[in-house]
């Protein structure tokens, strides 16, 4: 196993620089996690019910392990991964996880290798490295601690010293589980986030339906431009009420269009009737990015927008096993002339936050640290997805601080569906922040005193604060 308990994981070889972050690291690892952005399933927190086995807890959701896995020959219903028409597929948890160590030399090198063993080591005190002789001691172990009441997901909610954790849920979600979490008395704080895309992007699966349902739940008239409009308005004050301090928008491009009114209903109208003009369809994410971002200002709503993935790209996998199933591949991303409409409409707005990430790191220095760094509504989020990695989050910092600064960066999130992963993620982004401060100190461009209190914010207080939580 990777030497998860050494002081100096991640930090310089260079003796002084190392010290520095070893300095600084010491001032906030016990920090509070805020985790502002993820896909946890609130369920778990609402009926506070032992996790199954570790390979449901710790395999069968991650797409970052069975995207590996499946790249070497192994198929997912041999993962357990559950198909859209219920066929045949490995239930033995046991034979899931054997077939995951086995194969656990793949990830030599990669973030998921650091955070697994971080949850071996850190969660379950194993220490032994995992591979195909030790899988079945290994198995035991976990799941004997997982039947332990301290091993629930609230105990470990608080165990991990999370403060708050963001869900997300669409905007056709009657937020059950985050109702039952408010209605059991219990202190863990667990907000949602709107998540609008069914009802947003003309190529999700159902959309017209979606519409419809839109209508049912929200009592507006989603034939019209107008009543589409308040039924967004009232499920954003909704999931206000549960919590939510932002919306997420995973649309293919960051491109924003400024419609008239008129013009927008237009365009609604034919897309409401079932446009197949795919400029239409374009048109219209593009106008509800804006419209979303004009709701932000009247309801406080920060705007996440997460674009530049080519989502499902395996048509064969989509149509058998759904969403989320490791096939969503970065595409080239234009942010100066797509995001242009939205800015000229809202971007000096000193109340409006809109996070920006890119799954595209070569817009990090060209186009997105320029843009945050004069538009007072802009801020950048961490690196993100298959960029969360000790050098994405370097390149990250090099390729932005110089132009966007500090404060205009969110701090970090986990973006998770993998709980048990989320106090590692946040490890290694503060090993890496107090890394990349140590050698400002080094180089004589921050005073030691700035990097303390810069720690802090990056590894707590802007998230807090961009956020507003």
């Amino acid at each position: 196993m990777i030497a998860l308990t050494d002081p100096d994981l991640l930090f310089q070889p260079d003796a002084q620089s190392r010290s520095i972050a070893r300095d600084l690291y010491a001032g906030i690892k016990s920090l509070p996690i805020v985790s502002p952005h993820g896909h946890t399933d609130p369920r778990w927190y609402a009926l506070n019910e032992p996790f199954p086995d570790p390979a449901r807890l710790l395999i069968v959701p991650d797409h970052y392990i069975f995207r590996m896995l499946l790249s070497q020959g192994v198929r997912l219903e041999d993962l357990g991964v559950p198909t859209l028409g219920g066929s045949a597929m490995e239930t033995d948890g046991r034979a899931i996880w054997k077939r995951f160590a086995e194969h656990y030399y793949l990830f030599r090198g990669t973030p998921t290798r650091l955070w697994f063993d971080h949850v071996l080591s850190h969660l379950f005190g194993i220490e032994e490295p995992l591979n195909a002789t030790t899988a079945e001691r290994h198995y035991d172990t976990i799941a004997t601690l997982l039947q332990w009441d301290n091993y629930r997901p609230r105990a470990l909610f608080e165990r991990f010293n999370i403060e708050v954790i963001a869900t997300t849920e669409g905007a056709l979600d009657d937020l059950q589980w985050h109702k039952m979490i408010r209605d059991s008395g219990w202190q863990g704080r667990v907000v949602t986030a709107y998540r609008p895309d069914a009802v947003v992007d003309p190529d999700f699966e159902g959309f017209l339906a979606n519409l419809d349902r839109f209508g049912e739940i929200t009592g507006c008239d989603t034939g019209s431009w107008s009543g589409y409009l308040d039924a967004h308005r009232q499920r954003r004050a909704f999931f206000k009420g549960f919590g939510a301090t932002s919306s997420d928008h995973g649309h293919p491009t960051a491109e924003t269009a400024n419609l008239s009114a008129a013009a927008s209903e237009e365009l609604f109208n034919r897309i409401r009737l079932g446009s197949d003009d795919e400029r239409e369809r374009r048109l219209f994410r593009a106008q509800m990015l804006t419209e979303m971002a004009k709701m932000s200002l009247d309801d406080g709503l920060v705007l996440q927008i997460h674009p530049g993935s080519l989502r499902n790209h395996s048509r064969a996998v989509f149509e058998t096993f759904g969403r989320d199933k490791g096939f969503d591949i970065p595409t080239r991303t234009d942010y100066v002339t797509a995001l242009r409409p939205l800015l000229d409409c809202v971007g000096l707005e000193r109340d409006l936050t809109v996070v920006l990430f890119t799954l595209d790191e070569s817009s990090y220095a060209r186009e997105l640290a320029p843009l945050a760094g004069v538009y007072p509504a802009l801020k950048l989020g961490p690196a993100w997805w298959f960029h969360d990695s000790p050098e994405g989050m370097r390149r990250f910092r090099e390729m932005t601080t110089e132009t966007a600064g500090f404060y205009n960066t969110v701090g970090f999130n986990d973006d998770t569906r993998a709980f048990p992963s989320i106090p590692a993620r946040h490890d290694v982004a503060r090993r890496v922040d107090c890394a990349f401060l140590a050698r400002l100190v080094a180089e004589h461009r921050l005073g030691q005193d700035e990097a303390h209190e810069l720690a802090g914010e990056l590894a707590y207080s802007l998230a807090k604060k961009a956020y507003r939580l």
